[in-house]
């Protein structure tokens, strides 16, 4: 009887083993449809990313300055009228290191006077030729803005800004603008760069 019993217990182990390897079997992905990447454990080699995508031609060009000049070699390049004996990119470059001087390096010191601002605007070295010059060559070219009053005038170490306007709103928009915002208003900065570097205006 013990004996018969065992074959029993061994028998019925033999089975739910059996059966355990069937559903194993069956839920184990096939070798046939794994990726070789699969075998070792790796991500399936449709997830990875596409190398290719990577290989796009960069657009930026590295630098502001130069990206600025480039885009106005492509302009007169593209000009059958570009008159390359007046071109003068080196002039356009000179004021290109004017105004990083002026926006970077120069001091601002603006004191609130009667309808807006005037402003002293300081530097040394290299920064002094450049505030004496865009200082005084911007203020025309704003002058009548949103009826603003603008003048400028020449300091030992700098120029000092005038700007203020009768109508209050613009009072407080001049007040808010502050120096860099003023020297920034207008749409002429674009345009006189072109004309530059077709030798039609002087830096």
């Amino acid at each position: 009887m013990k004996y018969m019993h065992r074959l029993a217990v061994l028998a019925f182990a033999g089975l739910v083993f059996a059966g355990s390897g069937v559903t194993l079997a069956q839920n184990a992905p096939s070798l046939h449809a794994m990726e070789p990447g699969d075998m070792h454990g790796a991500m399936p080699m449709d997830t990875h990313p596409d190398i290719g995508a990577t290989k796009r031609t960069p657009t930026m060009p590295g630098q502001e300055a130069f990206g600025t000049i480039q885009e106005i070699v492509q302009i007169l390049e593209a000009d059958p009228k570009t008159d390359w004996s007046r071109v003068d990119l080196a002039g356009l470059r000179e004021h290109l290191i004017d105004m990083n001087e002026v926006t970077m390096n120069a001091r601002a010191i603006p004191t609130k006077i009667t309808g807006g601002l005037r402003i002293a605007v300081t530097g040394t070295g290299r920064t002094i030729t450049a505030i004496q010059r865009m200082v005084p060559a911007h203020a025309p070219m704003i002058n009548g803005h949103d009826g603003w009053h603008v003048t400028a005038k020449l300091l030992p170490n700098g120029a000092l800004l005038t700007v203020t306007a009768n109508d209050p709103k613009e009072v407080m928009h001049i007040r808010g603008l502050g120096f860099i915002g003023i020297m920034a208003t207008g749409s002429h900065h674009q345009p006189h760069h072109l004309a530059m570097a077709r030798g039609e205006m002087k830096p």
